[in-house]
């Protein structure tokens, strides 16, 4: 059998993660050419077919199915043994892949980004966003270093630190300003926008509401926090969204922004890695930093 490489199975890794051949190109930064050739001369060398090619994306063939487990495997030790050597250093350097649900990444990202070219100035940070249950598993699987989510996640294989705490707040027309703030009770009687299904974001809103996982047909799904807020200043609804998006999404949207009366609906946001992760000494010390982080732009908001 003719040798594989770990680059041959860091493009099989990144296909069978987006299938499709342009995603996995660019994730990988090389041209779809040059992935198509190396997932080929992969199938040449194991002997037997690992993708199903179809006009619009890929699938995996049952024993791709099987081999892309055992890539994966192999690609964390070998990514440990990298972390290992870099934990072994004072200074926190190389490359930091990190994810971030979408109703944090654009908050935070840009205050982030600025502190942690100061402290380490030769830390390469690479940014995923994706939904809770995604990155969860690409930090068990190794493709992550950290996440930054909201929780509980409850994985005894993960550690989670809590940073800090934000309230969801009630969006509504314009023309609400001044009005009564409605009770959850209240709410569940209104056309309520929400993000759609898969974001923790709306099931924290549905808990608040006291409604059940599949909600009346009132209600309208969004894709992002931003749609959200847009339909609520069409005159489409109310929505939530949590405190530190407010003055973003706000600022272009003829709205009103209220607060609920207390016990305020919250949620808790915190940062994941691996038990047995080489790195954990150096995520505990970069979560500190994400904490002032969090903090310093929801002051900044207020």
């Amino acid at each position: 059998m003719a040798e594989v490489s770990l680059r041959q199975l860091r493009y099989f890794d990144a296909l069978a993660a987006h299938s499709h051949f342009g995603r996995a190109a660019a994730i990988c930064a090389v041209t779809q050419p040059a992935l198509s050739m190396q997932i080929k001369e992969l199938e040449e060398a194991l002997g037997t077919t690992l993708i199903e090619r179809g006009a619009r994306q890929v699938r995996l063939t049952r024993f791709g199915e099987h081999a892309i487990q055992r890539a994966r495997e192999i690609l964390r030790f070998v990514d440990e043994l990298g972390d290992a050597a870099r934990a072994s250093r004072d200074e926190f350097v190389g490359r930091l892949r990190i994810g971030m649900i979408p109703t944090i990444a654009p908050y935070l990202l840009p205050t982030l980004m600025g502190r942690l070219a100061k402290t380490y100035p030769q830390l390469e940070v690479h940014v995923r966003e994706a939904l809770t249950s995604k990155l969860i598993q690409e930090v068990m699987d190794g493709r992550l270093d950290a996440a930054i989510v909201a929780l509980p996640v409850s994985s005894p294989a993960l550690t989670e630190t809590a940073l800090y705490s934000e309230n969801f707040l009630l969006v509504r027309p314009g023309e609400d300003e001044g009005t009564p703030v409605p009770s959850s009770e209240k709410l569940r009687e209104m056309r309520l926008l929400l993000l759609e299904e898969g974001h923790c974001f709306r099931d924290q809103a549905l808990s608040f509401c006291n409604m059940q996982s599949s909600p009346p047909r009132e209600i309208l799904d969004a894709s992002s926090l931003s749609t959200l807020v847009q339909m609520v200043s069409a005159g489409m609804g109310v929505t939530l969204i949590p405190e530190m998006a407010v003055p973003v999404e706000t600022r272009s949207a003829t709205v009103s922004v209220a607060r609920f009366r207390d016990p305020q609906p919250s949620r808790t946001i915190g940062m994941i890695w691996r038990k047995t992760s080489p790195l954990a000494p150096h995520l505990l010390e970069l979560s500190d930093i994400v904490r002032r982080s969090g903090k310093a732009f929801r002051k900044r908001g207020r």
